[in-house]
């Protein structure tokens, strides 16, 4: 998967979250948490090794993936925006006053599904293009975890290769499934229009031989 762990917070207060495969990335994201400095809305990337953070700060509420760099910014940034306008729209203002992991039952479904979503599916980055949205994306920096992190805080991120690659091979099999579905229509379709083109051919062949050629026979 694209996307391997996301997070909602309030502060440094962990409302919901979810991984796709075993990581530490968690700590690494609640030093973060704790380390974003000020308090305005902000959009801002961290990376470390191959991974990065990404984080969207709007009205007091944080939504925070990390996700494989090859994944670039429009995918994350457009995953982050989703949560949060899920998030806030499922739970109103209750989550200025929830408590920690308050909705992590119920939520952490949510960010499961749509992690898979943005991940896999195509059609989850040719909606944001044909929108036109996430243009403040090209924007965000991408900087080194060190700039928020001290070094002696920081913690070698840890990721299980092993889920993610399991992750990989289940998109790569879920794309050629749907590949193999595209043929097997186009074929049934071409066949139909072979059958139909031979049975138009046939009905003129037929029509010509008695109008033209045995008209009267064809009256008996």
């Amino acid at each position: 998967m694209a996307i391997l762990y996301a997070l909602v917070a309030r502060g440094s207060v962990v409302l919901a979250e979810f991984t796709a495969t075993s990581t530490n990335a968690s700590v690494i994201a609640r030093q973060i948490l704790e380390k974003i400095p000020g308090d305005n809305d902000t959009h801002v990337s961290y990376s470390q090794d191959r991974y990065i953070f990404h984080v969207k700060r709007t009205d007091g509420l944080t939504v925070l993936c990390m996700a494989d760099e090859s994944a670039g910014r429009r995918i994350p940034f457009a995953f982050l925006e989703d949560i949060h306008q899920r998030f806030v729209r499922t739970y109103g203002r209750s989550v200025f006053s929830a408590l920690a992991y308050g909705m992590n039952d119920e939520f952490s479904r949510v960010l499961s599904q749509q992690m898979e979503y943005y991940s896999s599916d195509p059609n989850a980055d040719r909606i944001n293009r044909l929108k036109g949205e996430m243009s403040q994306v090209r924007n965000v920096m991408i900087e080194n975890i060190d700039k928020v992190l001290e070094r002696g805080d920081r913690l070698e991120l840890l990721v299980d290769k092993t889920a993610n690659m399991q992750g990989n091979t289940f998109r790569f099999r879920k794309q050629a499934r749907r590949f193999r579905n595209t043929v097997w229509w186009r074929n049934v379709k071409l066949t139909v229009a072979l059958i139909i083109l031979l049975l138009i051919i046939v009905y003129i062949v037929l029509a010509f031989v008695c109008h033209g050629i045995t008209l009267p026979s064809c009256l008996k």
